[in-house]
């Protein structure tokens, strides 16, 4: 077998049979955390434990897109022109993923304001639980990706990759407010951090979106 610097199509295309196996894992372990993190969210009336779970459940969707991506990927790995072709449906996949990302950051910030005019009563101990749960199934799925960004063309991984990484701010962000909530009764910094989470997914999603549209747009070629 020929080494990746010696064969840089082999290489490509066992990194993309990698990457597709990642992110089927941690589709399994988003789906299982987003379905008792909103069940929880309603049952304890938490804007961040509900807000990080509906965050999970777009996840899911866009987890569901970059697989079905990489099977596009698997069929044409073997055809003339692969390699250019795979990274154009890898910068879509991660294109779209970017869209559903930036949707549900605005999302977020719409449903935290409401919540902050309008607060509920917050079980906190259970909403702690769960969300403290919820940052330790993230992390391991972080692990798992093992994102290098050095010279990494797989836009498609980088977006699942960010997903992942912004549901870890949302978990963190929440146990913050809620320990806050519960010690010091600032039950206003739970639709605040909030609003905190979404504008750091805002920004990791435009960042996304302007990368992946110039590989779309062949702009980098055009400079050239």
């Amino acid at each position: 077998m020929h080494e990746c610097h010696e064969n840089h199509c082999h290489c490509h295309h066992y990194r993309h049979i990698r990457n597709e196996k990642k992110t089927l894992i941690v589709i399994f372990i988003t789906l299982i955390t987003m379905i008792v993190e909103i069940s929880f969210g309603y049952i304890t009336n938490s804007m961040a434990l509900l807000a990080d779970g509906w965050h999970m459940a777009a996840h899911v969707i866009v987890l569901g897109m970059s697989y079905v991506a990489y099977q596009f990927i698997k069929k044409i790995s073997h055809k003339q022109n692969a390699k250019p072709v795979s990274e154009k449906i890898s910068a879509l996949a991660g294109f779209t993923s970017s869209i559903f990302l930036l949707i549900s950051a605005i999302w977020l910030i719409v449903e935290s304001v409401e919540r902050f005019f309008t607060p509920l009563d917050i079980s906190f101990n259970e909403a702690i639980l769960v969300v403290s749960i919820s940052l330790v199934v993230n992390f391991i799925c972080v692990l798992i990706m093992e994102y290098k960004n050095k010279r990494n063309k797989d836009y498609n991984f980088k977006a699942v990759y960010l997903h992942i990484l912004s549901d870890v701010l949302t978990s963190l962000f929440a146990i913050i407010a809620l320990f806050i909530g519960k010690y010091f009764g600032l039950y206003v910094l739970d639709p605040i951090m909030g609003i905190v989470a979404a504008l750091v997914i805002l920004k990791l999603s435009l960042t996304l979106i302007k990368t992946t549209s110039k590989v779309l747009l062949d702009i980098e070629q055009l400079k050239n």
